[in-house]
């Protein structure tokens, strides 16, 4: 065997192929379950009459409801915000843990709730824990795994979300069975009409019904998966960049080795962590350069400044922040946090049909993720953004118009109704394989590494931001303006596309230093020429970065080549 044919990763099965690695980064993905799951849940609680029976302000006012929905998202805004120093401090791994800790304390307060306090607190702290993981999970996930799936590791952080989405419709659909439904709407206890009033449909003595563990034990039981992912951490490595960065080289060398299935003394993992040394080397001396005599909080306004100072890098920030404006003003989460309230409104009669009605959106919405991982790379992200953004303008027309026509009549045109039902199942679809993933992917790719954590963490907060606006305002909406809703949301959607069509350049293959060029500044060529010369001071030359840019069997090829001649002591 030939020294190059010694030291050649294999394609998928060598870097990608310990089960180590793989299982860190798909266990880690668990946080983005959560997420899911606690996005989902709540959609459906919110109809559950023994849920109302308890909670009657929270079941009857839209606000209130907007609210009980959206200070989950308050909550995460916050938590995504304030997690990168102590992600900085206490490690990524140990950042997880503390997330899951509170996230496990939310869901308690919820499932054991008394009274809306505990539903309001509970929710918030939940957020604050989802929040931190949304801001630390693909950072993680990204520092342990090898640089081929890097990128479908995004994509699978949203299949995660979807997941859980799709476990917690499920659920929720089959324990509202637990007792039997309160009020059928043939037989009111007090009141009268054809839906169930909290105020006028109770006995006397409480809900004799339908059980309280038709809710407590949906919310409950996210409380699993959360302790499962902080036991679970415990046996998972610190992020080797972490280690580096604390100045534990040798245990960092050590975690690279284990987490390639490959001997500390093999080239390959020598190089790694010579790339990672490099890297977190990078970062101290663009701090110091930009940042002279900065530290603290002096030092980190001064970087978020820069982000404002520099046109080419505030035309960046304005993309990263206006596709999370976008993706949720697509209305995705006005139907999922909703669905159930949705699919009344389009005439489907009773909680039960409701409820299975929401648990196909769930299902669709999961498998219609999966062809995004499939075609980004090949059909590029702007096409799909396109057509993705006019399916769903459609989507909301056709809705408006069939609402708007038999809205109070869907009795007699039942048809209709399941034919807006259709039409909300394709308008998941069509977010679920363009804007929902690549919602995230683009804006990671815009940015130079010197900014990157920094602009990603403003692009982030707009997406919570943005989050919270939607959950709150679309109860009082499909309330108030019924149709109008979708064809809000239409506009939005047409929008999107127009914006994508003239502002959004296609990143499909290009390299950081080819982005200097779409926005007129040289931020990332500035930063591969110091990286360069970090890379050639520690022992390795300019094709670490050059190998970024290139399509993955060059890179391998480059990679190999790389090893067996410009390798050198550590």
């Amino acid at each position: 065997m030939s020294s190059e044919e010694k030291v050649r990763p294999a394609r998928m099965g060598g870097f990608t192929g310990n089960g180590y690695v793989i299982g860190a980064a798909i266990f880690a993905s668990m946080g983005g379950f959560l997420f899911g799951y606690d996005q989902g849940v709540m959609s459906n609680i919110l109809t559950t009459e023994n849920f109302g029976s308890q909670f009657p302000r929270i079941f009857s006012d839209a606000d209130i409801k907007g609210w009980i929905v959206a200070i989950l998202q308050l909550g995460a805004w916050l938590g995504a915000l304030m997690n990168g120093p102590i992600a900085q401090k206490f490690s990524r791994k140990y950042s997880m843990m503390i997330a899951v800790s509170l996230f496990s304390l939310g869901s308690a307060l919820q499932a054991g709730a008394q009274n809306e306090g505990f539903i309001f607190g509970g929710r918030f702290v939940a957020g604050l824990a989802i929040g931190m993981l949304s801001h630390v999970v693909p950072m993680y996930q990204s520092e342990i795994s090898p640089p081929e799936i890097r990128g479908a590791l995004v994509s699978l952080q949203q299949f995660s979300i979807t997941v859980g989405i799709l476990v917690s419709f499920w659920l929720d659909y089959g324990f509202h069975f637990i007792g039997n439904a309160l009020y059928t709407g043939t037989d009111p206890n007090t009141g009268a009409g054809n839906a169930f009033d909290p105020y006028k449909d109770v006995p006397a003595g409480g809900c004799d019904g339908q059980k309280a563990a038709s809710w407590r034990i949906p919310l409950a039981l996210q409380i699993v998966p959360a302790l499962v992912l902080g036991v679970g951490m415990v046996f998972f490595p610190f992020s080797p960049r972490w280690l580096v960065a604390q100045g534990r080289d040798e245990e960092a060398i050590h975690v690279v080795a284990k987490l390639r299935n490959y001997p500390v003394e093999d080239e390959r993992v020598q190089l790694e962590f010579m790339e990672i040394k490099a890297a977190v080397e990078f970062d101290k001396e663009t701090t110091a350069e930009q940042y002279p005599g900065k530290h603290g909080i002096a030092l980190s306004l001064s970087q978020y400044a820069m982000l404002f100072q520099s046109m080419g890098l505030f035309r960046r920030l304005a993309i990263g922040c206006i596709m999370q404006f976008f993706q949720q003003f697509t209305g995705i989460n006005a139907i999922i946090y909703y669905a159930p309230t949705v699919f009344s409104g389009l005439g489907l009669d009773g909680n039960t049909t409701s409820l299975l009605a929401t648990g196909v959106v769930g299902i669709v919405n999961c498998v219609f993720t999966i062809p995004a991982i499939l075609w980004m790379d090949k059909f590029g992200r702007k096409k799909l953004l396109i057509v993705g953004g006019l399916g769903m303008c459609v989507c909301h027309v056709i809705v408006a118009a069939i609402i708007g026509k038999y809205q109070g009549n869907f009795g007699e045109h039942k048809g209709a109704g399941w034919a807006g039902v259709a039409f909300i199942y394709v308008f998941i679809a069509n977010f679920a394989y363009s804007w929902g993933p690549i919602g995230w992917v683009l804006p990671s790719e815009i940015f130079p590494a010197s900014i990157r954590s920094k602009a990603m963490s403003i692009s982030t907060s707009a997406n919570w931001m943005m989050n919270f606006v939607v959950g709150m305002a679309t109860p009082s909406m499909l309330e108030k303006i019924k149709f109008g809703t979708y064809i809000f949301f239409a506009a939005f959607c047409g929008l999107s596309c127009l914006w994508v069509i003239f502002f959004v350049p296609e990143t499909k293959n290009k390299t950081l230093e080819e982005m200097d060029v779409v926005f007129k500044d040289t931020s990332a060529t500035v930063d591969a020429d110091r990286m360069r010369r970090i890379n050639e001071r520690i022992g390795l030359t300019a094709a670490g970065p050059v190998l970024d840019a290139a399509p993955d069997e060059d890179k391998q090829d480059a990679y190999a080549q790389h090893v067996s001649t410009h390798i050198t002591s550590v």
